[in-house]
């Protein structure tokens, strides 16, 4: 990059940088407040995202992309001044090694910046990230913490004017976040912190550390609660459909014609009433064992609303104990700056800023919100079960947690495929890189990784025998295979996803037959695929076989 290409606003502050690094180092910055704002706007992202609603079945059709016209955020001439002014020493250094890496025209020493870049960058996003929670923070420093745009030259045209037109808000209702939206939610304590390797101890005479613990009971018996009443709606509906059947059986049973002749007397029972008489037993006997099951679900939803009230009565105690501490937030950043190398690999760009010489994706391939929910859409459509979680041989349907990470990175993956303290009804966690080669195949990795996480952790001991990833493990050692088992499964469900789901046969024999059981296509797909292919009727025919045998 010339002199001539260097960014106006740059150039005027590199002819401000004085020789040392003291404060001076950008004078234009002392003066921009850092006083964090008031939260009295009202958040959009609120508590009902992170309820889970059981009774949604499916993603709504995206209709709205981008906004009509331009936000005119990159247009702001003092975007970069906004954007780095108020972070102290951690911004002073972003900008050197920024003026210097587009100044450099030295390949080696050009790559020593970029590696100098990488680090500084994180540590003025480990400032920057606990002001995530100010409701009005300027948009230049939000737009940096989400889409890692910090010069708005580094655009072209056409990518700014792509940027600009940005839905900000979430008006989906899904828990799909931006990396500022994330520790928004993070400060304001409305999503639990991300799972680590090292178990968080409470601190000695901490006030919190009481609260926690409640909340924690609190997540795992909300778990229970919202099952109990998902079990509970299931079989009354069970019971009024059973109801509804006798009733139309015994109103069949009592209608007797009058026999010609011998009025006002009626007919005897007929033959087809006379079978009546048996399917009223059985449904009698079905409806006992409904309501016995009623009886110990009502029991369970009782005791864990019991349980419920409880716990909020003891949290009504803690005054402020929830707030998150400045600890628990650097946890959370640690734990997102290892989420965004994940998503680049070892061999990964590891650059953090955008610029126009990484980004070559297309508008709708790009990791905004709306083309990802898309996608996912697209993904459940084909694989209706990619989401469900069984428990107590009720499939529940709970959409993840995404987290859209500003990286250059190809690999979408499972953070954990659910809250500790709550396995029953609690939301995973995936991450997906917003610039990827192909963001399809990055969410289809990240829903691969969830799927076998969730099938491995239901299957317990078991899992290299059971389900999924029992017939998985068995089929790659019959191949004598060696590496990651997990790496070798998440290819496959790309290959399915993408290959066999058009009916190109790319997969072994066997290895189909078990994704067509244990990650099968919605029926309409089956439906058309047995029609294409002699391989899939086969698979049909199984389908249809096992249903029969009552053991599919």
């Amino acid at each position: 990059m010339t002199d001539q290409d260097l960014d106006p606003t740059i150039a005027a502050l590199l002819a401000e940088t004085e020789a040392d690094d003291g404060p001076s180092d950008l004078p234009s910055f002392k003066d921009i407040s850092d006083e964090p704002g008031t939260d009295s706007h009202k958040d959009s992202l609120g508590d009902s995202i992170h309820k889970v609603d059981l009774s949604q079945h499916g993603f709504a059709e995206i209709t709205k992309f981008y906004e009509d016209e331009s936000n005119h955020i990159f247009d702001d001439t003092t975007y970069y001044k906004t954007a780095l002014g108020g972070e102290g020493e951690q911004a002073q250094r972003v900008h050197k090694v920024l003026s210097k890496y587009l100044t450099c025209q030295d390949p080696k020493d050009r790559t020593v910046f970029r590696q100098q870049l990488v680090t500084s960058w994180w540590e003025l996003i480990r400032i920057m990230c606990q002001k995530a929670g100010d409701y009005n923070l300027e948009m230049p420093k939000r737009m940096l913490l989400r889409f890692g745009v910090v010069l708005p030259s580094l655009f072209t045209p056409e990518q700014k004017q792509l940027f600009s037109t940005v839905i900000l808000e979430n008006n989906t209702g899904e828990p799909v976040y931006y990396m500022d939206e994330w520790f928004k939610e993070i400060i304001s304590g409305r999503l639990n912190l991300s799972a680590t390797d090292e178990a968080r101890t409470p601190r000695k005479n901490d006030p919190g550390a009481e609260a926690q613990r409640i909340q924690q009971l609190k997540s795992k018996n909300d778990g229970k609660l919202q099952n109990a009443e998902s079990l509970l709606n299931s079989k009354e509906t069970e019971r009024q459909m059973l109801e509804n059947e006798l009733r139309n059986r015994v109103d069949s049973l009592c209608e007797h014609n009058p026999m010609m002749g011998l009025e006002p007397h009626k007919q005897t029972y007929t033959e087809g009433q006379k079978r009546l008489f048996a399917e009223i037993q059985e449904k009698l006997r079905a409806l006992q064992k409904v309501d016995k099951e009623l009886c110990s679900y009502i029991k369970d939803f009782e005791e864990a609303k019991a349980i419920g009230s409880s716990l909020e009565d003891k949290m009504q105690g803690q005054p402020q104990a929830m707030e998150v501490s400045t600890g628990d937030i650097m946890i959370e950043y640690q734990t997102v700056r290892q989420m965004a190398k994940m998503t680049c690999g070892r061999q990964g760009n590891q650059f953090p800023i955008f610029t126009r010489e990484f980004y070559h994706c297309v508008p709708r391939l790009t990791g905004f919100r709306e083309n990802v929910l898309n996608i996912l859409k697209w993904v459940e459509d084909n694989d209706p079960e990619c989401f469900v979680r069984i428990h107590k041989n009720m499939k529940n349907r709970i959409v993840p947690y995404v987290l859209c990470l500003p990286t250059y990175g190809d690999f979408g993956f499972c953070w954990e495929p659910f809250d500790r303290y709550n396995r029953v009804t609690s939301r995973g966690r995936i991450v997906i890189p917003m610039y990827p080669r192909d963001l399809k195949i990055a969410i289809l990795m990240a829903v691969a990784d969830l799927r076998w996480q969730v099938a491995k952790e239901k299957a317990s001991y078991y899992w290299m025998e059971e389900g999924l990833t029992g017939q998985y493990y068995q089929w790659i050692e019959r191949q004598k295979l060696k590496g990651d088992l997990k790496s070798y499964f998440i290819a496959d469900y790309v290959l399915w996803m993408t290959k066999e789901v058009e009916g190109v046969q790319r997969m072994d024999k066997e290895l189909r037959a078990v994704f067509w059981r244990f990650v099968p296509f919605n029926q309409a797909k089956k439906d058309e695929l047995k029609m294409r292919s002699p391989v899939y009727a086969e698979l049909y025919q199984r389908d249809l076989n096992r249903a029969m045998s009552d053991g599919y």
